[in-house]
């Protein structure tokens, strides 16, 4: 993901989100733990405009604009509490979706437009 703002991506991913900070470097990204995985979020001003190189081999420039998409699966069962949560953040809830599998999917947005669905864990058949 790519955000201008990292201070308040990490207000949003971290503290709304309760996301596991693993890097923070000013200014280029921050890096969270989201499951068995990994979210990045890179500043795009930093990212495609300034080589950085690791052990002498360059990182590729990259960065987007316009909003992107990010969902995280959660049980089905939390999706109520995520609702409360969003609220008390004054979080717009953008859309809702119910699957013809049974499951449930909320919309809405970060604080650079990105668009971040959380959606029911069986939504894929990954359970």
């Amino acid at each position: 993901m790519y955000a201008e703002d990292l201070e308040a991506a990490a207000k949003f991913y971290g503290d709304m989100l309760k996301l596991e900070l693993i890097s923070w470097e000013e200014n280029r990204h921050i890096f969270y733990k989201c499951g068995g995985g990994m979210l990045l979020i890179f500043n795009p001003g930093h990212t495609s405009a300034e080589q950085t190189f690791v052990n002498g081999s360059p990182v590729p420039l990259h960065g987007a604009k316009g909003p992107g998409h990010l969902a995280l699966a959660v049980e089905e069962n939390d999706i109520p509490q995520w609702k409360e949560r969003l609220i008390s953040y004054n979080i717009e809830i953008e859309s809702e979706v119910n699957w013809p599998n049974g499951c449930h999917s909320i919309y809405f947005r970060d604080p650079s437009g990105n668009s971040v669905e959380l959606v029911s864990s069986g939504l894929w058949g990954m359970d």
